[in-house]
């Protein structure tokens, strides 16, 4: 009679099925499922099984006393299971009937560790495998004895749900019948050394808990309906080196919050209206997300990422972080994503000793520990981790459409020795200070991103003269689109921070830069980091009274618009918050009734809206035939004054800057004769000055002066930057 068996026990061996009853099997389709007639099954919570063919019961008996481990005879045909426990009665598909999912192309790319696409074999995938829906589970790690995926669909019980190990591979894969879109789950790891390691999050996770809950959450990212098809066609041109980017930095939690509804932050969705709606109408052309990948402390900004390949559910699930991605698109507004490649938390959930060994980090905490930051170091120099990486990378651009990425700390990655002292570190193969696999892998990215997502732009943060940082791989250089040029951001800074009064012993703080500034593709960074920790906010680093706060900040913002570089502010910047910014708060938009604040957010608008206008300002950022000084030794007035041209038949423009309190008419060279209309002027009543200028236009009609052609008597206001666009 089917179900029976003379000797259950030579059915499977006691030793296997101790093992199997303990989680502590390898490999347990090995054993379990149909082979042959016979179905064997493992169920701990049931006192009797059957396996059901054809709505037919076939009891299976228990190999051992006390074991979970079932096994009979059953006739050939698919088979589900049903467990008796009491009163209690359940049926379910039997995990281990299933065959595997991962292909040979597949496989053989994972165990090169060049699989380019990793998320679209590891992780859970929601699918239909063999008749059946389901989540197909597959995670990498090679040192485990045993994995197995656990969750509230078996009771977080790691004997119930052991994975397949896919040959030389190192991973591991099961396909769980009935588990869908919303399941948390997170992987159970025996490791090398028979431990049982903290349950794990998913690295390929597409979603996550709320924190501090930290496990995966199931995400079906298929099926989105993209409607940007008008921007992806044309954003190469958007991300080019000669387009006008102007970057508005955000931290989506804090930019804006619901105060009567327990000061939540606004979710994706209400972002792709609210937060898109304002960056167009402040003529920014793309908003950058500080850190969405998940991450467990708030503190960290996201800069310390443990899901890499989840949004963060702090503002929605997958596809709402695609509707803002899609309503910026439609926008014509591009997105950029802090990426951070660098480091990782040790958190116990997280990627740290993942299998029991130091799988992604260096073992050794002289390459494998960041000081500054009490996290773990990625081992570049595994391929498997570099590929992971890399796809990570190659997943945003790909599945959410997005439109750069700026890869966060890149100096902590170039030089082993960063902010480490003698003994602290551990030197290249020639002795050196260079990490030669964390160059080597930035410069794989950047090929990566750019041939695999035409049109995009990778941005180094990189506080270093390491050379050719936006160079092409192939030109000797790690192959970024642009770099943050913080050199300028600092020196500048620390000009406008000093009492106008001294600042001509420090003029070449303005100047500078454009020693440099064409030695690589830059933009110009006022970034969230220079508005935390003690430094103030933008305005409170100016010095005076506070009508003269404004009027520096003003003029600042209007040097930094007519310098050579691309642009970036960080939000509450443009309209002038006096505190720091806080992530637990919303910006405090109410300040915008004070017509200094409200002043100081149309002068940026105005600034974005003239830099896009006027090709001089833009078109030659990134190159010396764009910019010639008229004067730039000017220290005891503390003027300077330069032209920009576009090197085609575009009106050229003058910038002239007055960086002290005292009105100054001032005779100016100008390249040509003729009218020039000032275009901007930051001391305009409209933005919170005085309304003192040159009524509209002056005229160049004198004679050549500091080795212009032309000259022309212009006023410049106190504290105040102006802007001539020659008429005709």
């Amino acid at each position: 009679m089917t179900g029976h068996i003379q000797n259950p026990a030579s059915i499977v061996d006691p030793k296997t099925a101790e093992a199997l009853h303990q989680g502590r099997y390898g490999d347990p389709f090995q054993v379990l499922g149909r082979h042959g007639e016979t179905v064997r099954a493992l169920d701990p919570g049931a006192e009797k099984l059957f396996a059901v063919v054809k709505g037919k019961d076939h009891p299976l008996e228990r190999v051992a006393g006390g074991l979970a481990v079932f096994a009979g005879d059953v006739p050939e045909g698919k088979y589900h299971l049903k467990g008796q426990a009491g009163d209690r009665e359940w049926e379910y598909e039997d995990p281990y009937r299933f065959g595997p999912v991962i292909g040979e192309m597949d496989e053989y790319l994972l165990g090169e560790g060049t699989h380019q696409k990793v998320w679209t074999v590891l992780g859970a995938h929601v699918t239909e495998h063999e008749g059946e829906h389901g989540t197909h589970f597959a995670v990498w790690a090679p040192n485990a004895q045993r994995v197995s995926v656990v969750g509230g669909f078996n009771g977080w019980d790691g004997r119930r749900h052991a994975m397949r190990p896919r040959g030389g591979t190192g991973v591991w894969e099961i396909f769980v019948p009935h588990v869908g879109e919303g399941e948390a789950y997170k992987y159970e790891i025996l490791g090398y050394d028979g431990a049982l390691q903290p349950l794990k999050s998913d690295p390929v996770g597409f979603g996550s808990q709320h924190a501090p809950q930290n496990a995966s959450i199931v995400r079906d990212i298929r099926g989105y309906g993209w409607k940007d098809a008008d921007w992806m066609k044309e954003r190469e041109g958007r991300n080019s080196r000669t387009a006008p980017i102007s970057v508005y930095e955000v931290h989506l939690s804090s930019w804006k919050r619901r105060v009567d509804e327990g000061n939540r932050a606004i979710s994706y969705k209400e972002a792709a209206e609210e937060l898109v709606d304002y960056a167009h109408d402040m003529g920014f052309t793309h908003i950058e997300l500080l850190p969405v990948s998940e991450f467990p402390f708030d503190g960290s900004w996201g800069y310390q990422p443990v899901g890499l390949f989840a949004p963060t559910i702090r503002s929605g699930p997958p596809h709402e972080f695609r509707d803002l991605v899609d309503a910026a698109h439609r926008k014509g507004l591009g997105v950029v994503l802090d990426w951070v490649p660098g480091h990782f938390p040790a958190d116990p959930h997280g990627l740290g000793k993942f299998d029991g060994t130091h799988l992604y980090e260096h073992a050794d905490p002289k390459e494998g520990f960041h000081q500054d930051w009490n996290t773990l170091i990625y081992n570049y120099g595994r391929i498997e981790v570099k590929n992971f990486l890399t796809s990570n990378a190659l997943y945003w651009l790909e599945e959410y459409h997005i439109d750069g990425l700026r890869v966060d700390a890149v100096a902590s990655m170039l030089y082993r020795d960063y902010s480490r002292k003698d003994g602290e570190w551990i030197p290249n193969k020639d002795g050196g200070r260079e990490n030669y696999e964390a160059i080597e892998f930035l410069k794989g990215v950047n090929i990566a991103a750019y041939a695999n997502s035409p049109g995009i732009m990778t941005v180094a943060e990189e506080s270093t003269s390491f050379p050719k940082v936006s160079a092409p791989v192939d030109g000797g250089g790690l192959g970024f689109g642009f770099k943050w040029n913080m050199g300028w951001m600092n020196d500048t800074l620390r000009y406008m921070e000093k009492d106008p009064v001294y600042r001509k012993h420090d003029h070449h703080l303005m100047t500078f830069g454009l020693h440099y500034a064409f030695s690589e593709n830059f933009i110009l960074p006022i970034s969230h980091d220079e508005v935390v920790h003690g430094k103030g906010s933008m305005l409170n680093k100016m010095p005076g009274r506070e009508d003269e706060k404004f009027a520096n900040l003003r003029a600042y913002y209007g040097f930094m618009w007519g310098h050579p570089g691309k642009k970036l502010l960080f939000m509450g910047c443009e309209f002038a918050q006096p505190s720091e910014w806080n992530h637990n708060g919303s910006l405090p938009w109410n300040l915008l009734e004070d017509r200094r604040h409200s002043g100081m957010q149309r002068l940026v608008r105005d600034l974005n809206t003239l830099y896009r206008a006027e090709p001089a300002l833009h078109a030659l950022d990134c190159d010396p035939a764009g910019f010639q000084w008229i004067e730039a030794n000017d220290a005891d007035a503390s003027v300077y004054a330069w032209i920009r041209r576009s090197g085609g038949d575009d009106p050229e423009v003058v910038v002239a800057c007055n960086m002290t309190p005292v009105e100054r008419p001032y005779t100016l060279g100008m390249p040509s004769k003729g009218t020039w209309r000032e275009a901007l002027n930051t001391d305009a009543d409209i933005y919170g000055g005085q309304g003192r200028g040159n009524m509209g236009s002056v005229e160049a009609s004198g004679e050549g002066r500091t080795g212009q052609p032309a000259s022309a008597d212009i006023f410049l206001p106190p504290l105040s930057t102006v802007i001539f666009v020659k008429e005709g």
